[in-house]
């Protein structure tokens, strides 16, 4: 199913239509005007309605193109040559104007619905083309009607773009699409006498349960990298004590400064509290070091402030009592 739609504007809905001609409106005034002068001249009507006859007849003579309009004259059915812009002149019952050629650019809105891409997901897709004429003969000899052509050739070039591109390239891909696309399009239409300038796709819908699958999918890529990445960091961290297990084992007096370090971090605050393995102190020697350090907050206990040894002391003499 495909829709489409022209943007051409509002003007060019009465190309073809009738047109106020200024200048044969003012001939026949023109000629009307010495049809009375003659009348009155010698007294009779005749010249009157001789040159109002004359004036109706030179009407369809002079011809106004606009400054983007081209006209196609045809002589009794053969083509003669392009008019416009600016006035021109036809020979009356013999030249007529087929059609008026329009060579600004023009946009046309186009949609493929419902379209099966190469690995069979249904879209919806929105484009936009943005053509114009730079061959008004060709335009108007060799095409019925260039604008419906031009739109049709998109729908078809558009359909069988979709046709061979996966769904992953086509949310991706979209400027090489784009690419194909117009090109696609413009050897199709070339040979009408229209180029066209650009392709751009709007929208790519896709239906809904696929999008939440597409979803459910992203977050699980996104959960599997995170894992990825902290078992990597887990590596290097596991290389990193490997390491450094190697520089302790060959060197006893590290390991013992780093466990007088740890101490020291570990007891530095008041009433701190670590366990240590009875391992660690026998392989490492930290009975005396441990012991050392235990005295020493004992000892930071005792000798607290001295509002503390005061409230101690009372304490003492109300048990005396």
């Amino acid at each position: 199913m495909v829709s489409m739609g022209f943007g051409r504007r509002s003007e060019d809905s009465a190309v073809n239509g009738p047109r106020v001609n200024v200048v044969a409106i003012a001939i026949l005034l023109g000629a009307i005007g010495l049809g009375m002068a003659g009348s009155i001249a010698i007294g009779d009507y005749l010249p009157l309605f001789a040159m109002m006859v004359v004036g109706v007849v030179l009407m369809p003579s002079p011809r106004i193109a606009q400054q983007w309009e081209r006209a196609i004259v045809l002589r009794f059915g053969r083509f003669v040559g392009l008019r416009g812009p600016g006035l021109f002149w036809i020979v009356p019952f013999v030249d007529r104007v087929s059609s008026w050629i329009d060579q600004r650019t023009i946009t046309t809105s186009f949609a493929a619905e419902q379209t099966l891409t190469s690995d069979t997901v249904p879209v919806n897709v929105d484009a936009v083309l943005f053509w114009m004429v730079h061959d008004a003969e060709r335009a108007a000899l060799e095409v019925q009607d260039y604008s419906q052509a031009v739109s049709w050739a998109a729908q078809t070039a558009l359909r069988d773009i979709i046709g061979r591109t996966t769904l992953t390239d086509l949310l991706r891909g979209r400027e090489r699409i784009e690419s194909e696309l117009q090109n696609l399009i413009d050897q199709r239409s070339n040979p009408w006498g229209v180029t066209v300038s650009s392709v751009e796709m709007r929208d790519v819908v896709i239906p809904g349960a696929l999008q939440d699958a597409m979803s459910r999918e992203a977050q699980a890529a996104r959960e599997k990298q995170a894992r990825i990445i902290l078992g990597q960091a887990e590596m290097e961290i596991a290389h990193s004590f490997r390491e450094a297990a190697k520089s302790y084992h060959q060197d006893p007096t590290a390991l013992h400064l780093r466990a007088m370090n740890m101490l020291y971090e570990g007891l530095k605050e008041k009433g701190a509290l670590m366990v240590i393995p009875s391992s660690a102190v026998d392989s490492m020697g930290l009975g005396g070091l441990v012991g050392a350090a235990a005295l020493r907050q004992e000892h930071l206990a005792a000798s607290g402030p001295p509002s503390s040894r005061l409230q101690r002391s009372g304490e003492e003499g109300r048990k005396t009592e």
